[in-house]
Formats: structure tokens, C-alpha cells, sequence
């Protein structure tokens, strides 16, 4: 009995206030959009570089799947981080040995980066930590 590959495959990613959902689904025709733009006119070249890596390192195991990736929230280079973590968390869930080689690639592939900004503080004119200024002369 051979192991059938699921229909659909899902999985989200998050990056500081950006939030990516991805949907693998088995085509012939390989694809990758994000918010409905190819992956060749997406972004700058450093965004398209992040986003294609899972694909690149999964190799022919992402070849048998059409990509769809929605991001919304933060900046283009969060939204960029999301939908590499959201690609890479749905390919991982294909196959351990897929799973092994992102994680020795870099593990921001498959664990979230979960670094926040830090909040304002009151009379500090906008600043997390700079210290209020003094004068004693």
C-alpha cells in the first residue's frame, strides 16, 4: 500500500506584527505566489532571496507543489520572514528528512523568531530605553 501525499497542505508563520499563512497544493506546475504576485516580481531581490530559500533546499520535494502565501501586518521585510517561516513550516510537515535539512540550514526555517519590539516608555520622547537627558550646570 503506497503512502499517498494529503491534499492540502497548511501552516502559518509570524514575524514581529507580520502574519503569513501558506497553502501547498500538489500540482504539475510549480508556482510560488505571495499576496498574488509571482515570486519572480515579489518584493526587492533580498525579500525574493528569504522567501525562496525553503524551496530551494527542499528541492524536488517542493517541485511537486503550487505555493500560496498571504501575508499581512508589519513591514515588507517581516511580511518576507513570515512567508519564509510559513513555507518552511508546510514542507517540514511533508517529510523528517525534508524536515532535517531546513533545520540544518538555519532553524528560523521551522521555530519562529519571537522577538518583539519593545513598547515606549512614558518621557521618553518615543524611545524603549534612551535615557532622559540632564543638565546640572
Amino acid at each position: 500500500m503506497s503512502k499517498q501525499s494529503p491534499k492540502l497542505l497548511h501552516a502559518s508563520g509570524k514575524r514581529k506584527r507580520a502574519i503569513a499563512r501558506a497553502i501547498l497544493m500538489p500540482s504539475e506546475t510549480h508556482s510560488v505566489r505571495i499576496n498574488g504576485v509571482a515570486l519572480a516580481h515579489y518584493g526587492n531581490l533580498l525579500t525574493r532571496a528569504r522567501v525562496s530559500e525553503p524551496i530551494l533546499i527542499a528541492g524536488p520535494v517542493a517541485q511537486r507543489y503550487s505555493i500560496r502565501v498571504a501575508a499581512v501586518g508589519g513591514g515588507s521585510m517581516s511580511q518576507a520572514d513570515a512567508a519564509r517561516l510559513a513555507i518552511g513550516r508546510a514542507l517540514a510537515s511533508i517529510d523528517g528528512k525534508t524536515r532535517q535539512a531546513l533545520l540544518e540550514y538555519d532553524r528560523q526555517l521551522i521555530v519562529a523568531d519571537v522577538r518583539r519590539k519593545e513598547s515606549a516608555k512614558p518621557n521618553h520622547h518615543g524611545q524603549a530605553r534612551a535615557a532622559v537627558q540632564k543638565s546640572y550646570r
